[in-house]
């Protein structure tokens, strides 16, 4: 558990929030406390306050997480994200209120025993994956439940999946991925996560755990870092902390930003 208690203090993953001004949509994050903490960074809610004139499309940016979510309205349709290796973009209409669960990375292939790479830019039906749970889900998560009262019950229920497992994971994966964090993404794959272990063997449980190799998680990590670290682009140009973990010009910066989370570094802090 100490080593996903590392994770947990050193991972912030970032969503981007609903623009300032927009008082039709909530979007709301909630951090956890006690042992579910090392599995879930947050119960989240996205939902309309009024109905939109036109469908809303909301993007999730790169961030290293899997996510379970249900729309609150009609619990039976529930889904899982798995890793993605670039933004993704989802219309989601009008009138609406999903409610989700975002694990740390290397979380879920922990709690339910299932190999991350299997679920990589995917969005697929809960029931497909964890049958079990998209049961619970329909049967406890009734329509109209407060999101205080939905998130107490997803706690719950995570606890009881912590408590009701025998943790067998890789130590050396989990000292590979802390190192990963602790550098802000900025390490050479092959040279730097020397753990006992090969390259070849590392990129097989990174498949596992995470989705994807360790460059490509690492490269998350440093857009991640710097989205944590930046809040507008006048910050971004004046510190250039991009050159931190090294993004060797700006231009190289613009294109990684892009590609995980959708427009360039302009257009995200407008």
């Amino acid at each position: 558990m100490k080593e996903l208690e590392t994770i947990r203090d050193l991972f912030k993953p970032i969503q981007p929030t609903i623009k300032t001004g927009n008082k039709k949509i909530k979007y709301e994050e909630v951090r956890l406390s006690g042992q579910t903490s090392c599995f879930v960074y947050c119960f989240w809610q996205l939902k309309t306050l009024e109905k939109l004139e036109q469908p809303f499309v909301y993007r999730v940016v790169s961030d290293g997480c899997i996510d379970i979510l249900f729309n609150h309205k009609q619990p039976a349709e529930n889904f899982i994200i798995g890793f993605c290796r670039k933004y993704s973009e989802f219309q989601i209409g009008e009138d609406f209120d999903y409610i989700g669960i975002r694990f740390l990375p290397a979380a879920f292939p922990v709690l339910f025993g299932i190999d991350a790479k299997y679920l990589v830019e995917k969005t697929q039906e809960l029931k497909n994956v964890l049958p079990d749970f998209s049961d619970w889900m329909i049967t406890q998560l009734k329509p109209g439940v407060s999101f205080e009262k939905i998130r107490h019950l997803l706690n719950k229920k995570i606890e009881e999946i912590v408590e009701n497992i025998h943790f067998e994971f890789d130590t050396r994966f989990f000292n590979s991925l802390i190192l990963i964090l602790k550098k802000n993404g900025y390490v050479d794959a092959e040279k730097y996560l020397n753990t006992g272990i090969s390259p070849r063997q590392l990129r097989r449980l990174f498949n596992y755990y995470i989705g994807t190799s360790p460059k490509v998680f690492s490269n998350i990590v440093r857009f991640q870092y710097v989205l944590s670290a930046t809040s507008a682009e006048k910050q971004l140009r004046t510190n250039k902390i991009y050159y931190d973990v090294g993004f060797y010009d700006q231009a190289h910066f613009i294109k990684t930003f892009k590609t995980f989370y959708g427009v360039t570094p302009s257009e995200a802090f407008r």
